[in-house]
């Protein structure tokens, strides 16, 4: 249940059992009616701004609208106080039954608790990392594969069905000197001296396993072929070592998609899908022969002093309009982005979210008029640029390079702090800010460090249940019977933590619908700090542990609450795309 959702309607049931009207006679519009958190917990678990919002509309003094409001509420049997506080917001308190209730709700649910329908069957397509295949995954992409990973755990969970998709950047300049690099390597691997690699291509080792590949397949047979017809080879054969490289890479960090789409398969036959994809946009009048102002400042890669064959962006949103093909007949990657949106399109997609690196800023807007022209305003678009990580050891900046090859790989960091570490650190800023990630304290086990102080918590989740086992030989109960007894269950810390656990059905839904997965990291965090705190109150009062060796009843009805906690744990880690882990070591 979301107890949010629930008193909303509660609420609005209440505006017509009133039968609230405008001054001309109309029913009032309750679309603005909300139930929330307080400012202030103390003044209750619930607040309503009701009376703030249809005051004006029914022409009565909010205060005293808020107070008819209280009044109703308090008749609710699950409502034990209402109140009007400052100028009209109704502060609602609940009853330790109906927080009792939800306990045995959340134990019958497990980990799909919270789990919702919000997203209807939605189809979304969530692109992410999408590097260049001219390399290892570098720290610089783990950012965005755990925001996009974790975005896509969260939409599903929320009941969208989504597809993860990896876009091949496997066409273009860079292609053709990862194929000169890797011929390199190939005739490095045959025995020549082939010195200093020279500045433009790529000097990392990672290829040198690539030329040995080249030449345990060929031999010496690609030095006897024509150069283009060798190059052409060899990039084919690169592109696929790269590529089996980045999905390993992603697997260590427990990334995995579902699409891998080659940009090259938009080329083929003559580039036959992106001529489709223009061909439609000009039969609906955005495409046309024009020149380009020249634009103010550093002028963009695709900017040409003639007429061009342009894509009118302007007139959906655009700054500028944007050239589809090169002076010298070639398309623009641009026009490759037409043919990959259709391409989405064409799959039936409600929504598409691209996440991109900060350097991207600039393809938002052109994206956003993208969708809007091919789509005619039927599928959502929405770009999250992920700011950058800065990589430190002990405080101090690692540097970083991927083009001189001295760069710190995605897969050196799993390997020294563990693929959890790096995800949960990845969340626990909004994607939007930068982020600092300090190998020291993403590994010390404190408080201060976020990914620990959750797993912690998951650790003594079934220590609890080890403790009952040794001390009173009571082996795991089943749901049904930890649900049976949450009425002994009055401590104000056990019905505080049962508040908390009841809020992660409304975070799912205002996570997904704001996709913003960091708020499932948050969140994590703050469970556990009410969990550890409670543990806490129990080392001072043994009259509050979980396990009372001479109270069985009350023993399984808090091993339920302890069960609830862990079951909400593993479910929002899951997400993130770490473990529940049952102890640290």
């Amino acid at each position: 249940m979301n107890i949010f959702a629930e008193f909303s309607a509660r609420v609005i049931k209440i505006v017509q059992a009133l039968d609230l009207r405008t001054e001309s006679g109309e029913p009032v519009d309750t679309a603005r009616v909300a139930v929330e958190l307080p400012r202030d917990v103390s003044h209750g678990d619930l607040a309503t701004n009701a009376a703030m919002v249809l005051s004006k509309a029914v022409g009565e003094n909010p205060r005293l609208l808020g107070e008819r409001f209280a009044a109703q509420l308090a008749k609710d049997a699950d409502v034990s106080e209402a109140s009007v506080a400052g100028p009209g917001f109704v502060n609602i308190r609940l009853g330790d039954g109906f927080w009792q209730a939800r306990l045995a709700d959340m134990l019958a649910t497990g980990t799909d608790y919270g789990r919702s329908t919000i997203g209807a069957g939605r189809k979304i397509n969530v692109e992410y990392v999408s590097a260049n295949p001219t390399g290892p995954m570098h720290v610089g992409h783990c950012r965005g594969a755990v925001v996009g990973d974790a975005l896509s755990n969260l939409l599903a969970f929320a009941g969208s069905e989504v597809t993860k998709e990896y876009y091949i950047n496997d066409a273009g300049a860079q292609i053709g000197v990862l194929a000169q690099s890797a011929f390199l390597r190939y005739r490095e691997a045959l025995g020549e001296t082939i010195g200093e690699i020279p500045p433009g291509l790529y000097p990392g080792d990672y290829l040198v396993p690539v030329g040995r590949m080249l030449a345990d397949t060929y031999g010496r047979e690609l030095l006897d072929k024509p150069e283009d017809e060798a190059i052409a080879l060899i990039a084919d054969k690169t592109i696929d070592a790269m590529m089996d490289m980045i999905r390993e890479d992603l697997a260590a960090l427990n990334v995995h998609h579902d699409v891998f789409f080659s940009e090259r398969t938009l080329h083929a036959e003559n580039a036959k899908q992106i001529r489709s994809a223009i061909s439609d946009l000009t039969l609906k009048g955005h495409v046309y022969k024009g020149k380009l102002p020249p634009p103010k400042g550093q002028k963009p890669e695709d900017w040409e002093d003639r007429e061009q064959t342009l894509f009118r962006s302007t007139e959906v949103g655009d700054d500028i309009d944007r050239p589809l093909v090169k002076s010298d007949g070639a398309y623009t990657y641009f026009a490759a982005d037409v043919a990959y949106l259709k391409d989405k399109y064409v799959r039936g997609f409600d929504q598409l979210v691209y996440i991109l690196g900060a350097d991207h800023g600039g393809y938002v807007k052109r994206l956003e008029a993208l969708a809007r022209a091919v789509t005619d305003g039927k599928v959502e678009l929405t770009v999250l640029l992920c700011q950058l990580v800065r990589l430190l050891r002990a405080g101090e900046p690692v540097k970083m390079s991927k083009r001189s090859g001295e760069f710190i790989t995605l897969r050196d960091v799993v390997d020294e702090v563990g693929r959890d570490a790096i995800r949960f650190m990845m969340l626990y800023r909004k994607n939007g800010e930068p982020l600092d990630f300090d190998f020291a304290k993403v590994t010390e086990q404190s408080k201060d460090n976020p990914v620990f102080y959750v797993q912690y918590a998951s650790a003594r989740c079934y220590s609890v249940f080890r403790q009952a086992k040794e001390q009173m030989g009571l082996e795991r109960p089943d749901r049904a019977t930890l649900a049976k007894d949450t009425a002994l269950l009055t401590d104000a810390g056990e019905i505080q933590l049962i508040r908390k656990l009841a809020e992660y059905p409304r975070m799912i839904e205002s996570a997904a619908v704001a996709l913003e997965p960091h708020r499932v990291a948050f969140y994590l965090y703050d469970l556990a700090s009410s969990f550890h705190a409670h543990w806490n109150r129990g080392t001072d009062n043994p009259d509050l542990r979980f396990v009372r060796v001479n109270e069985p009843t009350l023993t399984i009805a808090r091993l339920g609450l302890v069960q609830a906690v862990s079951d909400v744990l593993t479910s929002g880690l899951a997400i993130v795309g770490a473990d529940a882990p049952e102890e640290l070591r």
